[in-house]
């Protein structure tokens, strides 16, 4: 891999807790120093240069700062790679998956807004326990496939937070 690795970038050491305001106010500084406007009137070359830190810059904060993406990338660079499409052996999860699921079409088709603020609500407690579960996983040697399986739970409530606020969106028009 010839590219710095993302935590390298911004001075940190990997790992999975990361102090968010730090890592944005480092963004902030980083993506001044490249900003394609700094080059105007240099070369071609030192432009193009500019153009690539910039967009590798931006891919590396994208990245950290979600909690998911953050996740993957970690098993990503400790030989982990994890296939973006596999079928999941997480019965109890699949399950919690469905009720979700069926909630918020519940909350859709009932227009209930103060519902989808709970249903919200809910779901935050369970991204910031599922955060801390992968974060104290992350620690353990050997743990490696429970860390992915947290991974993964991790990108799907993620997914669904999305849906929540288009939901919002909507019900909010």
């Amino acid at each position: 891999m010839g590219t710095p690795c993302h935590f390298a970038l911004f001075d940190l050491q990997p790992g999975f807790r990361l102090d968010l305001d730090k890592l944005a106010n480092r963004y902030r500084e980083l993506a001044r120093e490249v900003h394609p406007d700094r080059f105007a009137d240099a070369s071609e070359r030192e432009q193009r240069v500019a153009l690539e830190k910039s967009a590798a810059l931006n891919d590396a904060y994208q990245t950290l700062r979600s909690a998911p993406r953050r996740a993957r990338y970690l098993l990503a660079i400790s030989g982990h790679e994890v296939p973006q499409e596999v079928t999941v052996h997480d019965p109890d999860f699949l399950l919690q998956q469905m009720q979700w699921r069926e909630e918020l079409e519940e909350l859709q088709d009932e227009a209930d807004l103060e519902g989808v603020a709970v249903f919200k609500k809910r779901l935050k407690a369970a991204q910031e326990t599922l955060n801390e579960d992968f974060a104290a996983c992350w620690d353990v040697a050997g743990e490696r496939d429970r860390a992915e399986r947290l991974m993964r739970r991790m990108q799907f409530l993620d997914k669904l937070a999305q849906e929540v606020r288009q939901l919002e969106e909507r019900l909010d028009d």
